[in-house]
């Protein structure tokens, strides 16, 4: 059984997450949690706020047959391109609504990996788009926080009015 998501504007999902010391049995069992309830959205990406549990935590899955997602603790950016990337974004934190956003269409990040070791990886098009989604997550911030003020009180308040 998954945990519920959080609905905005909880608490947990405007304060950062905190680090994570060290991938244990639990954190490991976490991710598995975090994946079922990203495939069941249908999502490409999950962060550990978004079900209420307020650790550096994140999974991408980007792949066309799914069964690729990549487990993350503490994920951070090192280098972005230039060249941004517009795509739909959404939340299940906020249902029924979405809006176009800007990103860099690639972008190296360190992290650690189910092992417990530092990587380093490429991430380009959806997968990058994803992991950036999910790093706002973990800071406090919402997709919808990089839209102008007009477009985000729209969006709010659609939100508010479809639950």
């Amino acid at each position: 059984m998954t945990r519920p998501f959080l609905r905005w504007p909880h608490a947990t999902l405007r304060k950062p997450a905190a680090p994570v010391e060290a991938i244990t049995d639990e954190i490991r069992a976490l991710w598995d949690e975090m994946i079922d309830a990203m495939d069941a959205m249908p999502g490409v990406g999950l962060a550990a706020p978004q079900i209420g549990v307020s650790l550096r935590l994140a999974v991408v899955d980007a792949s066309d047959g799914r069964g690729q997602a990549v487990r993350m603790a503490n994920p951070e950016i090192l280098h972005e391109s230039a060249q941004l990337r517009e795509h739909e974004e959404a939340s299940p934190n906020l249902p029924g609504v979405s809006a176009v956003i800007s990103r860099p269409r690639a972008v190296t990040a360190r992290f650690l990996n189910a092992e417990g070791e530092i990587e380093e990886r490429d991430f380009v098009g959806l997968w990058a788009t994803s992991l950036q989604h999910q790093i706002d997550h973990l800071e406090g911030r919402m997709y919808f926080d990089r839209l102008s003020r007009l477009k985000r009180d729209r969006l709010v308040a659609k939100a508010r009015k479809l639950s």
